[in-house]
């Protein structure tokens, strides 16, 4: 029986996800296994790649033939060739602290009010001249005669 270590399909339409499988080479791609050995995911940054290595080392020495993009990832790992160039991604940051130092920036905030104050060098603004009414004119004629 021919060996192979492939990829096996997971995921979402357009969010793949790969498990390192050891397989008959008749199976279908996503078909039956005889062992999962790892997992690929290159969605992420850097790509997310986790290998068993004492199981990688098994298969290879009793004559599993990796497959070409298989055999990548084991040179990345450091399984074929000796020497890990593996990229780990950086820790995310604890959400319960991002949220706490985000509270905290809130209440350390000094108190103002909502609206903005006028500049000193703006003058007021103009109000329109309200055109005075037959009715007002003669009111204020006798109030300056008397």
């Amino acid at each position: 029986m021919a060996v192979k270590i492939r990829l096996k399909r997971m995921g979402k339409i357009r969010t793949p996800f790969y498990r390192i499988v050891v397989a008959d080479s008749r199976t279908k791609r996503d078909g039956r296994v005889i062992e999962e050995i790892g997992t690929y995911n290159p969605k992420t940054e850097p790509s997310t790649i986790h290998v068993v290595s004492e199981r990688a080392q098994y298969w290879l020495g009793v004559g599993a033939q990796p497959t070409e993009a298989v055999a990548a990832l084991l040179k990345i790992t450091g399984d074929i060739g000796g020497t890990s160039t593996l990229k780990q991604p950086e820790p995310k940051a604890d959400k319960a602290a991002l949220f706490d130092a985000a509270l905290k920036d809130l209440h350390s905030e000094p108190k103002t009010d909502a609206t903005t104050k006028k500049k000193a060098d703006e003058a007021p603004a103009e109000e329109p001249k309200v055109e005075e009414t037959a009715a007002e004119a003669p009111a204020e004629a006798e109030s300056t005669e008397s």
